[in-house]
């Protein structure tokens, strides 16, 4: 048996995408033990509600993290919602599904490319990445922006969407579904990539559990739980919703679940706009979060379960404005799964992982 060693890892390193820093306790190749350290980016956006009133603090909100910016400005609406009591009409919140599920496509693309990019995958990259512009193009002709969307307000979204866009997005999303399964079969099907995930970063249904795991890391190792199950917003008028599971606990079933995702999402969109309904895409907000009232609120984000959490103090400045993000449930799991691998897989259990420090770091 070798000497155990103590090898930091990031916050930057050349191929993991994030700023985390783990201490690795290594013997003869293997990581005995990884312990996280957190704290590089903090930034203190949660401390600026005290200088910033409820609705400019949607703006702050989607800059938490780029990749889930439109999921955070609307589960702090909702949660500010949920605080004044206001009840917004289906259109905005049909609306808000649609752009959630499309800005999930963005963020599971994104990351398939990188995953790829991890092995040396360059061409499935490539092909990711310009995947991933198309959805990002349906956010530029609807919203304006192309990564921060700036379109949700409390009591509904500023923009709508007419017939002629509709189509637009459906035709585009038909193209993109047959192309991104062609680049999904090519992946799971690789004998190296299968090589590289299967087997590697176990973490069992039973750790999964205990470590309160979220969003497809959970998921892949069968946690049965979607925040899109509980019905909230408009996601309680699909027609089905069956989260996409795995039991095999190991890197390629958490790969696996979030490539299946992204087909599950277009499918997802396809229902709304089919159905969408007509009417308001607003309501009127009058007054400030009464004093001492107190809302919180769950949304699915690409990575799993956010938690949101408000207190008003009778003015236009919310007392508190608290958020629990997917990667600081997870955090937890990774030290698990990171556990007996050898020290080359590192980088690979991280990715399918997918750690936002960004959200964590608020």
């Amino acid at each position: 048996m070798g000497k155990a060693t103590v090898i930091p890892f990031g916050p930057q390193h050349p191929v993991l995408p994030e700023p985390l820093h783990l201490d690795l306790v290594v013997e003869d190749e293997k990581v005995i033990e990884a312990m996280p350290q957190i704290g590089f980016v903090h930034r203190g956006l949660e401390k600026l509600v005290e200088t910033r009133d409820y609705n400019q603090f949607i703006y702050v909100a989607e800059r938490i993290c780029g990749i889930c910016a439109f999921g955070h400005s609307m589960g702090y609406a909702e949660t500010v919602e949920q605080l004044m009591g206001v009840e917004v009409p289906d259109r905005a919140q049909a609306l808000r599904v649609m752009w959630h599920e499309l800005s999930r496509i963005h963020s599971h693309v994104l990351w398939l490319g990188l995953a790829a990019d991890a092995f040396g995958f360059e061409s499935l990259f490539m092909h990711c990445w310009r995947l991933r512009e198309r959805v990002l193009d349906i956010f530029e002709k609807t919203t304006g922006g192309r990564v921060i969307l700036s379109v949700v307000k409390v009591g509904g979204v500023v923009r709508d969407v007419d017939d002629a866009m509709f189509a637009y997005i459906k035709q585009v999303l038909e193209g993109l579904k047959d192309e991104y399964r062609q680049i999904m079969n090519t992946l799971l099907t690789d004998a190296s990539v299968k090589n590289r995930l299967v087997g590697v970063g176990y973490v069992s249904h039973d750790d999964a559990v205990a470590q309160s795991m979220v969003g497809p890391f959970g998921r892949a190792s069968g946690v049965n739980y979607d925040v899109r199950m509980l019905g909230n917003g408009w996601y309680g008028k699909l027609s089905e919703f069956q989260p996409i599971l795995s039991n095999d606990g190991d890197c390629y079933a958490r790969v696996q679940v979030r490539c299946l995702e992204v087909l599950q999402s277009i499918d997802i969109i396809e229902e709304v706009i089919s159905r969408m309904p007509a009417g308001d895409i607003e309501a009127k907000v009058k007054g400030n979060p009464a004093d001492g009232a107190e809302a919180c609120n769950v949304l699915e984000q690409p990575r799993g379960e956010c938690y949101y959490y408000a207190r008003g103090n009778g003015t236009k400045f919310l007392e508190r404005m608290r958020m629990r993000t997917p990667t600081s449930q997870n955090i937890a799991g990774m030290t698990i799964a990171l556990k007996g691998c050898d020290l080359a897989d590192v980088n690979n259990i991280i990715l399918t992982i997918d750690p936002c420090i960004s959200c964590t770091e608020r």
